[in-house]
């Protein structure tokens, strides 16, 4: 993923420096994050109760945590280190994997946690 977000922050600089950006309708006006209109009203109040005591769903902090081993990985020294913080990634996965009702190939997904490893190499 690292690779994928170095390419699209490239992209979007090769674009603001050709100017394709300027002109953008809310251009200089800050962006409207608490936008809530596809949430139900029933769940509004309680979402924004959450959110404003630092609650995140399960799956976001997952996530966090798997970006942030990813980072480790690619920046790791040393290959007991290297293998823990890959055990922690494959748990993490797996975890996420199971949050969202799917069931997970270890195999397969180490496999292709080893591959894209060591193309970052």
């Amino acid at each position: 993923m690292l690779n994928f977000e170095k390419r699209a922050e490239q992209l979007i600089q090769q674009s603001v420096e050709r100017g394709e950006l300027d002109q953008l309708a809310g251009q200089g006006k800050p962006l409207e994050l608490d936008d809530d209109s596809m949430v139900p009203a029933e769940l509004r109040m309680a979402n924004r109760i959450l959110k404003n005591a630092g609650c995140v769903p399960r799956e976001v902090e997952l996530r966090r945590e798997i970006r942030c081993i990813e980072r480790l990985l690619v920046n790791a020294v040393g290959a007991g280190r290297d293998s823990r913080a890959h055990r922690r990634l494959l748990h993490l996965l797996t975890q996420l994997d199971a949050s969202r009702g799917h069931q997970s190939n270890l195999l397969e997904s180490h496999r292709y946690r080893q591959s894209l490893h060591d193309k970052m190499r």
